[in-house]
């Protein structure tokens, strides 16, 4: 195992975390005015309600998928009844239908940034340099389900998990889970601790800012025109 092997898979893990974080929490602290989505429905409505439903649902459906199918320790999902290969199907099945939600709607979003002039004019090089970024991501990702489906024993997705769950507890041997992996898992992998690295630079960091305390609310505050009796 070379030594840039280690750093992808040992140690690229502990520094995308960290910037992530503490970039994320920098950016709310001394640039709370940029710290927005920056929408171009203004600009635009006709072509963004359908794209942005079907990337926001699938991308959200896709991060709570890996999040649990990568941090949740066999014993869990063994007590369900459920074994490596059925939680690797599982995956597969639901990676595959949210992964294309989730391309549709990029794509589509992806074109109307790219060639709109009035929103290619308010884009940023960041803006759309995360968008190609995300959207290369999700076809890597959509290209290991096959691979995956080609060998249903759960050896590959408990080899990824071991990965995931010896970086967050801090274990050593990591980097060593990695080694035999197809290239496409591991470059899925590195692309997406590149985003980790560049999510507080861009506009993902509305993410921190989803309005969640809203869904247990049974009311809405809302501003009226004033009207003189």
């Amino acid at each position: 195992m070379s030594h840039a092997f280690q750093f992808l898979f040992g140690y690229l893990p502990y520094v995308a975390l960290t910037v992530f974080f503490v970039g994320s929490l920098m950016r709310f602290d001394r640039e709370q005015y940029t710290w927005r989505s920056g929408s171009s429905q203004m600009l635009r409505k006709e072509s963004l309600s359908r794209a942005s439903n079907l990337f926001h649902i699938g991308i959200l459906l896709l991060f709570a998928g890996h999040f649990v199918g990568l941090l949740t320790p066999p014993e869990v999902y063994h007590a369900f009844g459920l074994s490596a290969g059925g939680k690797q199907l599982l995956a597969c099945v639901a990676g595959g239908v949210f992964g294309t939600l989730c391309l549709v709607g990029l794509t589509l979003l992806l074109r109307r940034r790219l060639t709109d002039p009035r929103i290619r004019k308010t884009s940023s090089s960041m803006d759309i340099a995360i968008l190609g970024i995300l959207w290369v991501q999700l076809v890597l990702g959509l290209i290991t389900v096959p691979l995956s489906l080609g060998h249903l024993d759960g050896g590959m997705m408990l080899k990824l998990a071991d990965w995931a769950q010896r970086i967050v507890t801090f274990r050593a041997g990591a980097a060593e889970q990695i080694v035999g992996v197809p290239f496409v898992y591991r470059l899925h992998l590195v692309l997406g601790m590149v985003i980790f690295i560049l999510f507080p630079f861009s506009r993902l960091v509305h993410i921190w800012s989803a309005p969640v305390g809203y869904l247990g609310r049974s009311y809405q505050i809302v501003r009226t025109r004033f009207r003189h009796v």
